[in-house]
């Protein structure tokens, strides 16, 4: 978990001008309100809004959105009050914290049939995208449920556990990737998938790794000869790409009804 002058200094290497003592009072503010409150790994409740916060500094985001990360659980598990906030962190933060409690507290029902799911899911995420009138609440939405994801494993109870993960395939991953995060979508489809699919998951992983044993770095071979091959044309370019995700290849195994083995790329 960053320590509060840790996440204070991400915050100011981006942002020289960031509030420093409006961070370091949200912080504060986070680690009292939820006291000894305490997350299903047993860690103390506040490291989960901390670390939503860390995933957004990598994102550069403003402080506004650093110090509704810090907050957005304390209007619904604490006994904060909206007027509170606004006091000591002002109108924008209180808005921000208010928007992202009110996606919270929607809830996916479940549905049987495996259409009727399809599209209770995408009329949820086109809901999210209208009610939200401000893209940070997004952002901070979906790195909360990033790090949910992160810490899926320590919820005892497996039928929980496929629940977040079969909501998160369904809304978060496509949500997403719809507002073009596609490093989030990624990460949350291959835990979701771990999670649903763990016998897929491992035998994909396993064939993966055995393609990469000896150390040989296939896609940077193969980006590396491509760009010689349109250097010795006079062609300037980067050629950069990325190995395939387990999942995806999970999914064009089940849609093309071929095997591993048969994958052409």
């Amino acid at each position: 978990m960053l320590r509060q002058y840790q996440l204070v200094e991400k915050v100011r290497e981006y942002d020289p001008d960031a509030d420093e003592d409006a961070l370091n009072r949200a912080y504060v503010f986070t680690v009292q309100k939820h006291g000894s409150q305490k997350r299903a790994s047993g860690d103390p409740y506040f490291s989960h809004p901390v670390e939503v916060a860390g995933i957004l500094t990598d994102l550069k985001l403003d402080q506004q959105t650093i110090i509704t990360a810090l907050l957005h659980d304390t209007l619904e598990d604490t006994l904060a009050t909206p007027e509170e906030i606004e006091r000591l962190f002002g109108a924008d933060v209180a808005r921000l914290v208010d928007g992202v409690t009110k996606l919270s507290q929607i809830e996916h029902k479940e549905v049987a049939a495996e259409t009727e799911r399809e599209k209770a899911a995408e009329n949820l995420r086109k809901f999210l995208l209208a009610m939200s009138d401000d893209i940070r609440v997004l952002l901070v939405k979906l790195a909360d449920r990033l790090h949910n994801m992160r810490t899926l494993h320590f919820i005892p109870k497996p039928e929980k556990r496929r629940r977040i993960a079969r909501e998160t395939m369904e809304i978060y991953a496509p949500l997403a990737e719809r507002i073009g995060m596609y490093e989030f979508m990624r990460e949350m489809q291959l835990l979701a998938f771990k999670e649903l699919e763990p016998d897929a998951y491992g035998t994909i992983t396993g064939q993966l790794d055995k393609l990469t044993h000896g150390g040989v770095d296939r896609v940077q071979q193969i980006s590396d000869e491509i760009a010689a091959l349109l250097a010795s044309h006079g062609i300037e370019a980067e050629v950069s790409g990325r190995a395939k995700h387990p999942y995806s290849v999970w999914r064009k195994m089940q849609e093309r009804h071929i095997s591993f083995e048969q994958l052409s790329d």
